[in-house]
């Protein structure tokens, strides 16, 4: 099972821009589908971009659409999550999530998940 861990996370304003990374312990990082979900207090997670294998293919919710963008480094094992013009309902935990399974895609069944990280958007 992969193992996954964000950073990147903070403190920042309404407007503004911060970018969260996850780095992946497994050798096959190319074969995983990878994702972004998010967990708001009081909320249920939810699903926030996907980046398919290749990284040709990426997929968001409508929410965070031509705001944010996913991308993978193939030399570093990490998934980027750059988050632009940031909006107060953007706060919450985001977690990175790895799919193996061979979900057809956009789908992802995540089989690994990271613990997380806070970001935080003040108005």
């Amino acid at each position: 099972q992969v193992q996954l861990e964000e950073s990147g996370g903070g403190l920042v304003q309404a407007g503004g821009s911060l970018t969260v990374s996850c780095v992946a312990s497994e050798r096959a990082f190319n074969t995983y589908k990878m994702g972004w979900f998010r967990q708001a207090p009081g909320k249920e997670r939810e699903f926030v971009a996907a980046i398919s294998g290749s990284g040709r293919l990426t997929y968001y919710v409508d929410s965070v659409k031509g705001r944010f963008i996913i991308s993978r480094d193939y030399t570093k094992n990490t998934v980027g999550l750059q988050m632009n013009s940031l909006k107060p309902e953007d706060t919450a935990v985001y977690y990175c999530a790895a799919d193996g399974s061979g979900t057809r895609w956009p789908n992802l069944r995540p089989s690994s998940w990271g613990r997380g990280t806070q970001v935080t958007v003040s108005s």
